[in-house]
């Protein structure tokens, strides 16, 4: 007899064959790739030996796109053309790029949809297609070393990258002909690898400073689980404001007040020499000559840390505030993780030794850690490894809710929430007779709509009419692995239901997350009392909605002449103490309200029975 074998769904027929997955650190100065060879994760070479993929793209006339060092070179000689720092603008809008300076180069195009395209020879190119080129170009270069194709990849993304942006990653790789596996936290992917090498348990900080971002994320290890208590960090900081600071001291040494952007971008690739220099030197010689000026001088280890200090001092707040957000203080941290290339700066690694008062551990090349990390969490995903070795767990560093009557931003989940996740809360309407719900999808930690951002918006109809608080509307989240979002609103009664996935406008800037939460923490005492008072409003209005209709229905019978004008009187009374700023005085006045219009609710309740029991005797009730 001829037996059928059958294999798992999305599983191969073959259990021991195993599947090509890679890890993808997509970086704003360089680029990795990484797998697991022979059991370990390594990360991959191009055919010259290579493994940093500079990201960096070039477009030439022709339309041939050059990717990497040879574009790098390029940089000088054809700065229009030659892109780096693609990170920076991926689910950005042109105001938001605008507010990047001078330091840029390009001729910027808005599209229809907001997304900055830059002008080149070969055509507008989006940040997500340039993005895209740098991630086929690591796609070859797996294919090209491991012999085969590849199944799917993980690719990391900054930890405070909003929803935006990790749509743009996710767009970029499908351009690219990737499957995405996952997007993975940068830090979170660092901590995969320490966590599986090391066998370490307790609670981690993994400070991750690359060439453009900085994050920080304080995660707890504890059997093989992974959970992030809390993350942090600057979007719009890295290793190029080090270059930076150093090339406006060349600048100001040498007695130059404004250059072309040539010769700037001259000067930071002269900067970054010099920093690396400093890394084992005292002090390093500098020799300029830009070819329209020339400057000599010398740049100690002194006056380098006089210049890189409050870009330290920076991370270092983000570092106080993600430990408050996990309710712990420096003591508490096991070990510090150093991951990004700017970690080889002495003294940041000084400066983060002083501030958790422990040697911080670098044992694996910080330029390359996050790509193995996301190389082993690949192999997982792609079946090769057993998952319950590993259990990986994200949070979204900002609350997720929903508009309610009065311009109320309501919490449906909350910011540190580990993702996935989903989260449902019910909701009802305001009025008689309605028939339709406006949902506003906003985030924030703030208590007003007009103080978060509007993610989305979409409206719930054929909502069969009912007397208002009738209507039982079910509004569920969920974020998915990748921090991405979709909404639903069901009415239980009807079972009518409309549903949204959240792909934000690309208008969002790096830094607007850490405005958000520092916002939240000093206006929370005055957000705390403008929610009051929204709240005592809408209480007002729901209370002046349900009288006026019960004394238009039954005022003029239940009701003297005398007790309907003090009703009226209270009820205008309410509608002025509404309008002002004071939620006692609304409070006070809707309490005088509720207590008058009593007699006048127990007149209602009593006609309602004894129409109930109209024409019905005692037998007939007791037969029922």
């Amino acid at each position: 007899m001829a037996l059928l074998q059958i294999s798992e769904p999305g599983q191969s027929p073959e259990p021991h064959q195993r599947k090509l997955a890679v890890g993808i650190d997509l970086g704003t100065t360089n680029s990795l790739v990484a797998a697991m060879r022979l059991g370990k994760p390594e990360t991959l070479p191009d055919l010259s030996g290579r493994h940093i993929l500079p990201s960096v793209v070039r477009y030439l006339p022709a339309g041939e796109v050059v990717v990497g060092d040879e574009a790098r070179d390029a940089i000088f000689e054809d700065s229009r053309n030659t892109i780096s720092s693609v990170k920076r603008l991926m689910g950005r809008g042109v105001d938001d790029v605008k507010t990047l300076g001078d330091c840029l180069p390009y001729e910027f195009i808005q599209s229809e949809t907001e997304m900055p395209y830059i002008r080149t020879e070969a055509g507008d190119k989006s940040p997500v297609e340039i993005s895209s080129e740098i991630l086929k170009s690591l796609s070859v270069r797996a294919q090209e070393t491991l012999g085969g194709d590849i199944s799917g990849a993980v690719i990391t993304v900054p930890a405070y990258f909003d929803e935006a942006q990790r749509q743009a990653t996710k767009d970029a790789a499908k351009l690219a002909g990737l499957h995405v596996y996952r997007l993975l936290n940068e830090p979170t992917a660092a901590a995969v690898a320490y966590g599986l090498d090391r066998g370490a348990e307790g609670v981690h900080a993994i400070y991750d400073l690359g060439g453009g971002t900085f994050d920080i994320s304080i995660l707890r290890l504890n059997k093989g689980v992974f959970e992030v208590l809390s993350t942090g960090g600057d979007s719009a900081l890295g290793g190029d404001d080090f270059d930076h600071a150093i090339a406006q001291w060349i600048l100001k040494e040498s007695g130059q007040e404004c250059v072309g952007t040539s010769v700037a971008r001259q000067l930071m690739e002269i900067a970054r020499g010099l920093k690396e220099q400093l890394t084992d030197a005292d002090s390093v010689n500098v020799n300029v000559d830009t070819g329209c000026f020339t400057w000599q001088g010398v740049l100690t280890r002194e006056v380098f840390h006089s210049l890189v200090d409050p870009l330290i001092a920076k991370t270092v707040r983000a570092c106080k505030r993600a430990l408050r957000d996990a309710n712990l203080g420096p003591g508490d941290i096991h070990d510090v993780v150093m991951v990004g290339g700017s970690t080889r700066v002495l003294r940041v690694r000084e400066k983060v030794a002083d501030f958790f008062g422990a040697t911080p551990l670098c044992d694996i090349d910080p330029d390359r850690v996050v790509a193995v990390g996301a190389s082993i969490q690949a192999d997982v995903l792609a079946g090769n490894k057993p998952d319950d070795e590993m259990v990986l767990l994200d949070v979204i560093p900002l609350s997720l809710g929903i508009e309610t009557m009065g311009g109320l931003m309501e919490k449906i989940i909350h910011r540190n929430t580990t993702i996935p996740v989903t989260r449902a809360q019910e909701f009802t309407t305001f009025k008689d007779g309605q028939t339709a719900l406006a949902v506003q999808v906003v985030q924030g930690e703030r208590e007003l709509v007009s103080d978060c951002r509007s993610l989305a918006k979409f409206e719930l109809r054929g909502i069969p009419p009912m007397v208002a608080g009738s209507a039982r509307i079910r509004v569920t989240y969920q974020v998915d692995a990748d921090g991405l979002l979709s909404v639903s609103a069901k009415e239980l009664t009807s079972n009518v239901e409309t549903n949204v996935e959240v792909k934000p406008s690309y208008g969002l800037s790096d830094n607007e997350v850490t405005r958000m939460l520092k916002d939240s923490f000093d206006f929370a005492e005055g957000d705390k009392d403008a929610r009051a008072l929204a709240e005592e409003r809408v209480e007002a209005d729901r209370q002046l909605e349900a009288l006026r209709q019960a004394l238009a229905e039954n005022g003029e019978e239940l009701l003297s002449a005398d007790e309907r004008k003090q009703l009226h009187q209270l009820m205008e009374a309410l509608a002025i103490s509404k309008q002002g700023e004071d939620s006692v005085a609304i409070r006070k006045a809707i309490d005088e309200l509720n207590s008058t219009s009593e007699v006048f609710a127990a007149r209602r309740m009593d006609k309602s029975i004894n129409q109930a029991l109209s024409g019905q005797s005692i037998d007939n009730l007791g037969e029922e």
